[in-house]
């Protein structure tokens, strides 16, 4: 082992003194904010008052609580006004990191003094004194992340801190540090944020605090009103990017944020499980995590729909369907005149002037339940202008009784019924003639046919089995009967597969308008999968929106992504080629016949576990029970992709969206492709092969006994 240099030690030991006292500070925080709750509560001048500061002061102590365990800071910088001593090239290697390499750049000589550290979270001894650890995102850590030796943006030394893989925030596990002198104009690649980088996948997804790129930084702190759209290759982090923005909004706009909430969107459970540790490492909790298809379930799916009716009920032509069949049942014709009884008078509303009030009303658009109030709301102001008339101004009671008045109500139940989405949607299903109605001019006759309930016609809604498709729609009925409470912001992942229907469901659950969309038109695998984001972004209310690309890689070794360029070339979709800054990547194709195919799977994973890191195989659906046989006869413990953390998963082709793994060992790529659709057809089965090869972060085997389909 190399004796560190005694200079590089002795900076070592200043910052893990440093680490250690932050740490204490960080304790204190916490007993503190529990102090607070109760000293808040008994100061407060009101009950009221004392259960509002309460609550916000009981999350801030919860919150803090929660707080995973960690290194405190990853980063720091020296301005050029204070003074930093030179630092000095040094090799250095301690045995509390395995992996650290000689070589690497530490500042020998830098104090601590009027330095900012950077980290996840903000830590002072007290609230105006300055900080111990600055929050990556406030304004002043930006140069952590975008000052370059051109454009130091006043930072003299910036230092990057190597920590023991799995630290939990002891100081001993700090074990390295390289600064860059940028005053000097001194700028060269990362050793630590390669390392970081590189770092085997093993359980849920980690948070990129410390290695985010100055792209990166750019989407992370794009302002509140603006919706960013992320096309990104696989591997350039955009996930990641989502996240951390979402951790940004919430720093910066707590209140509009907290107050609204703040939701993230992801493709299913697995992918959720796999992410969802990100933003409590970096000091936000309670962020709804959850898939649409949780989102909009008023009922459980007991239903199932063809591939035909299934995409049409995604359509956005079908909102229109909707729109009409819920509208139909607006009579502006309905039995009148109206007379309203006040007291032993009655006044009278003629049926012309009614028809008129729902014609206007109706011409308005207002959300259903919305204008059947404002319809109830005209007669009443009718029936006033004239009661004042005759006697003067009425109570609040008196409006109140006429507002309730029998009459009244009974006119409403003609001309503008109350309804559920429920029973709109069970009409328009099963009942041919108002389908054909409502989709006259929009839907021709194949697609009204496949849209028709066969088989399982309901006597009435309440007894419908309803399929995941048809949820889409009520959500929709739903949204035109009363705008959803609206959250202050939304982050959508794997937007590519979100079809033109679930676009519209999200854009009602954002109050402001204002989402992160992150995917990779790639990557698409569902029937009505995006080809283009200007599309997307329409459905979603943003057409104008600002579309960046992100095709620098950090995950995926250059010969895998070498592979998967060969195979994007065959997709239809326009999307810019990959590049990778890993060199380090394994890749072997490995030809066998159709009866060894499980022996040579067993034979490539356990090669995967002499090394570090995880290890998935990855295959198409109906063959992983096979595999996952194969292995346990073998002696090979396999869990499903459901089970965060695990050494070897057995993972369906269907739900690998999301994951990675160190080791990816693919089964069959050509029966991974056939199971969406031949090769030369509409379908998306390349494009789950591409989804599929992406996910290995160092080493990948391709195990096959057919032609390769790239």
């Amino acid at each position: 082992m190399t004796s560190p240099d005694p200079a590089l030690q002795r900076a070592l030991d200043r910052e893990r003194a440093h680490h250690e006292h932050c740490r204490a500070v960080l304790t204190a925080m916490v007993e503190g904010a529990q102090e607070h709750v109760v000293t808040g509560e008994d100061v407060s001048a009101s009950g009221a008052d004392a259960e509002v500061l309460g609550y916000r002061l009981r999350s801030r102590a919860k919150a803090m609580r929660e707080l995973p365990e960690g290194p405190l800071f990853f980063g720091r910088l020296d301005f050029a006004e204070t003074g930093t001593e030179a630092g000095m090239e040094t090799g250095m290697e301690t045995g509390a990191e395995t992996g650290m390499q000689a070589g690497m750049q530490a500042g020998a000589e830098t104090g601590t003094e009027n330095a900012l550290h950077i980290g996840r979270l903000r830590i002072t001894e007290h609230p105006a004194a300055p900080p111990l650890v600055v929050d990556w995102r406030a304004p002043v850590s930006r140069a952590f992340y975008q000052a370059t030796a051109g454009d130091p943006r006043g930072v003299a030394v910036r230092r990057r801190f190597g920590w023991a893989p799995g630290s939990h925030g002891h100081s001993a596990d700090l074990t390295g540090l390289e600064d860059e002198h940028l005053g000097r104009g001194e700028s060269r690649a990362s050793a630590i944020v390669a390392r970081e980088i590189e770092r085997p996948r093993v359980g849920p997804m980690r948070d990129i605090a410390a290695t985010i790129q100055p792209e990166q930084d750019d989407l992370v702190r794009a302002g509140l009103t603006a919706t960013v759209c992320v096309q990104g290759a696989p591997g350039t982090g955009k996930t990641a990017v989502g996240l951390h923005r979402a951790a940004y909004l919430l720093y910066t706009h707590p209140q509009r944020i907290q107050r609204a909430g703040l939701l993230i969107l992801g493709p299913n459970p697995t992918f959720l499980s796999y992410i969802a540790e990100v933003l409590p490492a970096l000091g936000e909790t309670g962020v709804r995590q959850s898939t649409l298809p949780q989102e909009i379930a008023r009922h459980p799916v007991t239903g199932t729909d063809g591939e035909r009716a299934a995409a049409v009920k995604h359509d956005a032509r079908t909102a229109e369907v909707l729109r009409r069949a819920l509208y139909a049942r607006v009579d502006p014709d309905a039995a009148g005149p109206l007379a309203v009884p006040d007291g032993s008078y009655r006044w009278r509303v003629p049926a012309e002037t009614l028809a008129g009030i729902v014609a206007d009303v109706r011409a308005e658009q207002p959300p259903y339940t919305v204008g059947r109030e404002r319809v109830r709301a005209r007669i009443v102001r009718y029936v006033q202008e004239r009661a004042e008339r005759r006697a003067g101004p009425q109570s609040n009671a008196w409006l109140r009784r006429v507002e309730r008045a029998r009459p009244v109500g009974a006119y409403l139940d003609a001309a503008w019924p109350r309804v559920r989405p429920e029973e709109v949607v069970a009409q328009l299903l099963g009942d041919p003639g108002s389908l054909a109605r409502a989709a006259d001019g929009l839907l021709d006759d194949d697609e009204q046919k496949a849209l028709l309930w066969t088989g399982r016609v309901p006597r009435s809604w309440k007894s419908a089995r309803w399929s995941a498709a048809d949820l889409v729609l009520l959500d929709e009925v739903a949204g035109l009967l009363e705008h959803p409470e609206g959250y202050g912001h939304i982050v959508v992942d794997e937007a590519q597969d979100i079809s033109p229907m679930e676009c519209r469901a999200i854009a009602r659950r954002s109050a402001f308008g204002s989402l992160t969309v992150l995917g990779d038109l790639a990557q698409g695998t569902t029937p009505w999968a995006a080809r283009s984001w200007r599309t997307v972004l329409a459905h979603l209310g943003r057409p104008d929106a600002a579309v960046v690309p992100l095709t620098i890689g950090f995950r995926v070794p250059k010969e895998v992504v070498g592979l998967t360029n060969r195979l994007l070339a065959r997709l239809d979709v326009d999307v810019p080629e990959a590049r990778s800054l890993r060199g380090d990547g394994e890749l072997r194709l490995r030809e066998t016949t159709p009866g060894a195919l499980p022996e040579t799977v067993v034979d490539a994973v356990r090669h995967a576990l002499t090394r570090e890191g995880s290890v998935g195989v990855v295959a198409a659906d109906p063959d992983v029970p096979r595999l996952r046989a194969a292995l346990d006869a073998a002696g090979i413990a396999a869990s499903g992709a459901e089970t965060p953390g695990a050494r070897v998963a057995v993972v369906p082709a269907s739900v690998v969206k999301g994951l990675e793994y160190d080791h990816v060992v693919a089964v069959e790529p050509a029966a991974i492709a056939a199971a969406e659709g031949p090769w030369n057809s509409p379908g998306r089965g390349l494009h789950r092969l591409y989804v599929v090869l992406t996910r290995a972060v160092s080493r990948l085997d391709v195990v096959h006994t057919r032609p390769l389909p790239f």
